[in-house]
């Protein structure tokens, strides 16, 4: 059976999950998660893609991604398979790390992406992980909120300026 197609475009804005195989950790130290977002700083660079939220999980990963050049798929790959080799060389492990293929959904900019940029930095409260967002180093909220300066790579300006219309 042959897999949809992804729909791709200039200006696309996709909530994207991925979950570590058979539902295991994607992350076993502070060091992968380091790692992870050192590779999707690169990603976005190399892409040019606006991360406008992310929240690392222990088994999966959640972002929230603009891609002006409509380059998600190119990207994706970019990403999964970069970590993947770090993790694995990290752990002397080999095989997958990451279940199937990463799941996409295309939101509506104007309409999704301030509630999006929330339930994405909740995950963890909503997984009773920690009490509050800002208790959670593995997400974009502390960054977005000015008590970490924010990476070259995070896109907070949208965001922001939506909170303080609201």
């Amino acid at each position: 059976m042959v897999r949809p197609l992804r729909i791709e475009f200039s200006g696309g804005l996709y909530h994207i999950t991925s979950r570590g195989n058979r539902k295991e950790a994607i992350y076993l130290s502070d060091e992968d998660r380091e790692n992870f977002l050192s590779v999707l700083g690169d990603t976005c660079l190399k892409y040019r893609w606006l991360c406008h939220s992310y929240c690392l999980m222990t088994n999966h990963y959640h972002l929230l991604i603009e891609t002006p050049l409509g380059n998600l798929s190119k990207g994706m790959r970019y990403l999964n398979g970069v970590y993947t080799q770090k993790f694995n060389t990290s752990h002397k492990r080999i095989g997958h790390v990451l279940q199937g293929r990463y799941k996409s959904i295309l939101v509506e900019k104007d309409s999704y992406l301030l509630e999006l940029s929330r339930y994405i930095v909740l995950n963890p409260v909503r997984a009773r992980m920690v009490e509050k967002a800002d208790e959670w180093h593995w997400s974009s909220y502390l960054a977005t909120s000015g008590r970490v300066p924010v990476p070259s790579w995070l896109t907070v300006d949208w965001l922001l300026s939506s909170f303080g219309s609201n």
